[in-house]
């Protein structure tokens, strides 16, 4: 799923991705790197962090909390949520916003991305 949205978002609206699932490289290039968005799949199996399971809104959560890496938006993925957990999720996570998997609407998430990341 991520290596086809990834080439769908560099094709469709010219961005650059860049993808992985290591918490620690998460935080070290929105730490380091001109980061414009982070999307990012709430389940994500093998993570640790910290010696810990995390999932992908607990790191939102992190990223969120970290002054230099606040101002980031982050768009939080899964096929897992039902419709009414929205609001929870964007609350526990400190998300900008949320979007359920599969994506059919590629113009509209190129819209998404493109208003949140000119937002800053």
């Amino acid at each position: 799923m991520a290596r086809s949205t990834a080439k769908l978002l560099q094709r469709l609206g010219g961005h650059y991705v860049y993808i992985t699932d290591d918490p620690a490289e998460i935080f070290r290039r929105c730490q380091t790197q001109a980061v414009d968005l982070v999307i990012m799949d709430i389940n994500l199996p093998d993570a640790q962090w910290q010696g810990q399971a995390v999932s992908g809104a607990d790191i939102s959560r992190v990223l969120k909390n970290q002054a230099q890496t606040a101002r980031i938006p982050i768009i939080l993925v899964t096929a897992y949520a039902l419709a009414g957990e929205r609001q929870f999720l964007l609350a526990a996570s400190q998300a900008d916003e949320f979007v359920a998997k599969p994506i059919t609407d590629y113009n509209s998430f190129l819209n998404l991305i493109r208003y949140l990341a000119n937002s800053e």
